[in-house]
């Protein structure tokens, strides 16, 4: 795990060596191990790379590394986990190669030149994010891994092409101009993460996930006009599996899976540094964590982060199931003030406004496990990939049920809810329980009353599942001169083929907020510890067997993940893991009214927003007081402004005013 960056200065006015390294000196969290600078003055371009050395400690593994022959130049940021395998390959087709160490940075600059891009992206097994240079053809490619788990910046700045693996890469260049791009930021209000290609800055996109672009340098018209060409898409994955179901039992589906996973695990446990596991409790950390262990010789190191409140605390469970499968658990009980702590580091650690409140237990956890390892792998994807989220079923049950209403009399009750405060509705909902304590009353709150009230106007199933999942619903309108773009959500003709609404919503989950929020969030907080994390269910082989998997292997008797659950049940008893899904939050809601509410204020102040001239005043505050007065909670989208706040308040500290 790496980091990289990289220029080219089509006008040949910048130090070129000096500009390269301070760029990769901008990301050294990432690698803290080794540097290293390539350039070419006569052409103006420079790679430069920062090293998080995990295999191959020696100089062979060092970076930019240049092939035997000088023709190609490759940055790379990422772990290729079938590497070894490609080798093998590439022996059989051209003979023995003479290999001077065992890096996978090695193995993909002789598979580029053995192959070519295409041919070599589509072989390859990992996650990445690399630039190649090829002297030859005078061509750089920039290129991201299948699910976007590495990430890569990339723009123009006048006749400047800049990249690096994080923005600071790229504001450490002195060309760069920090413009913000409120259309983005409409994309914060909505989601709590800017979805790819945009970025905050105008003039510069994130690389797509399955995607790369070839520059041609030496004509900067050409250049600037080149655009990303996708070698992997998650629709096509979908619509094979949808049209070649996997045809098998229940239990023959199961082992599939156990038999898929299990490679995928032993092959992400290849390093040369001590290596671990996040440990949550849950089922997806749970079976990796199992299938780890199964094929370990010593104790797996497990990590967990616990907190006092009861209602959001994994960690006794973490204990229990690390106990049951031998692991060296290792645990830390944070208590509020730790977590606040976390909260002024955030600006820098993400760089670009990002408001998924998780980010402050998942940088504790990483730092947690880096004081033994260096490695972690991670249970994310399985929620997106087998059904896990509470949304794929309920959604459908509740858009059943409205939908048989007329819409405008659902708009009729949509003002009827909303005119009554979220405390009236709780004190009613009290009463309605003495009564009646049906099982279905127990989860209602005024909060979301006025939640439905919202939703209930939606004039059909998608649109209702987008109000659902949005922060903010009418985004522009919190924002000047701000004008939503269009993403997956919000493209129907750039929507996959599928056969359930269930399905539906995996899909787009996994292409945005797997993407553009979990793999991000995990990167950037591990990464500021020097960590690498891998995440096993993302081998692509893995998603394209899920994606084979009928909907009811997924979805069952109302519970997600029943196929994942099933692989769990063969290693751990079910009275560990079977309870309802907490998730890995903070009481954001109470600290915003309570230690968090003077650092809020100051930057939801009136003047402080109309002075800076992004974010319209009202629509701010209106939601500020609400939330204070406890007749909504608000903490969501207000975690989202407070988040664009803080990077603003980093940003006019470091770059002076922006525009």
């Amino acid at each position: 795990m790496c980091g990289l960056a990289g220029l080219w200065d089509a006008d040949r006015r910048c130090d070129l060596s000096r500009s390269a390294a301070k760029m990769a000196t901008a990301i050294t969290a990432r690698g803290p191990d080794d540097s290293g600078v390539w350039a070419d003055e006569r052409l103006g371009l420079a790679l430069s790379h920062r090293r998080l050395s995990i295999l191959e400690l020696s100089r062979a593994g060092s970076q930019p590394m240049v092939s035997p022959c000088g023709k190609l130049v490759l940055v790379f940021n990422g772990e290729i986990y079938n590497h070894a395998a490609l080798r093998c390959l590439l022996d059989e087709e051209s003979g023995p190669f003479p290999w001077r160490g065992h890096a996978d940075t090695e193995t993909l600059l002789a598979c580029f030149s053995a192959w070519g891009i295409e041919r070599t992206l589509r072989a390859t097994t990992g996650m990445f994010a690399l630039a190649l240079w090829d002297s030859q053809t005078r061509m750089l490619t920039l290129a991201r891994d299948r699910m976007g788990e590495k990430p890569l910046y990339w723009g123009w700045q006048d006749n400047m092409l800049l990249f690096g693996s994080e923005l600071k890469a790229l504001r450490a260049h002195p060309a760069f101009r920090a413009n913000i791009d409120r259309n983005a930021l409409s994309l914060l209000l909505r989601h709590s993460y800017i979805a790819a290609p945009h970025c905050i800055y105008k003039n510069i996109q994130k690389l797509r996930a399955g995607h790369y672009v070839t520059i041609p340098l030496g004509n900067t018209l050409a250049a600037k006009a080149a655009e990303p060409v996708a070698y992997w898409t998650m629709n096509d994955v979908i619509h094979a599996g949808l049209d070649n179901p996997l045809l098998c039992s229940p239990d023959e589906a199961v082992d599939v899976l156990e038999r898929e996973l299990r490679r995928s695990v032993q092959s992400q446990m290849q390093a040369d540094v001590p290596l671990g596991a996040f440990l949550s409790s849950g089922i997806d950390s749970s079976t990796i964590v199992a299938l780890m262990q199964q094929q370990s010789a010593q104790p797996v190191r497990t990590f967990t982060v616990g907190f006092s409140d009861e209602h959001r605390n994994e960690a006794k469970y973490a204990k229990a199931i690390a106990k049951h499968l031998g692991s060296d658990h290792t645990e830390i009980y944070v208590q509020p003030d730790d977590a606040l702590a976390v909260i002024p580091s955030l600006p820098d650690v993400y760089d670009e406004p990002f408001a998924d409140s998780s980010q402050i237990p998942t940088i504790l956890v990483s730092r947690l496990a880096r004081q033994h390892v260096k490695v972690a792998l991670s249970g994310d994807a399985g929620d997106e990939l087998f059904g896990g989220y509470n949304t794929y079923r309920y959604v459908p049950a509740l858009w059943r049920r409205i939908s048989r209403i007329p819409r405008p009399l659902r708009q009729i009750a949509a003002i009827a809810l909303s005119s009554i405060p979220a405390r009236g509705w709780d004190a009613v909902l009290e009463a309605l329980r003495r009564i009646w304590p049906h099982k279905n009353m127990q989860g209602a709150t005024g909060e979301r009353m006025h939640r439905l009230a919202e939703l209930l106007p939606a004039s059909e199933a998608r649109s209702f599942y987008h109000e659902l999942s949005s922060h903010w619903n009418a985004p522009d309108k919190a924002i000047i001169s701000g004008n939503e773009p269009l993403t997956l959500l919000n493209t129907p003709r750039s929507w996959p083929r599928v056969d359930s609404l269930e399905h539906w919503m995996m899909a787009l989950n996994a292409q945005m907020y797997m993407s553009d929020d979990i793999l991000t969030k995990v990167d950037r907080a591990a990464m500021a510890n020097s960590l690498e994390v891998r995440v096993p269910m993302l081998d692509h082989r893995v998603i394209e067997l899920a994606w084979r998997l009928p909907l009811d292997l997924k979805i069952r008797d109302g519970q997600g993940k029943w196929i994942l659950r099933e692989v769990l049940r063969r290693h751990v008893p079910l009275a560990l893991t079977d309870r309802p899904k907490m998730g890995f939050s903070i009481p954001l809601a109470s600290w915003l009214r309570g230690p968090l509410r003077d650092w809020a204020e100051a930057l939801l102040d009136t003047h402080r927003l109309t002075q800076e001239g992004y974010l319209d005043p009202a629509p701010i505050r209106a939601a500020w007081n609400a939330h204070l007065r406890g007749e909504r909670d608000h903490a969501s989208r207000l975690w989202c402004v407070l988040m664009f706040q803080a990077w603003l308040e980093r940003e006019q500290t470091h770059s002076g005013p922006l525009l």
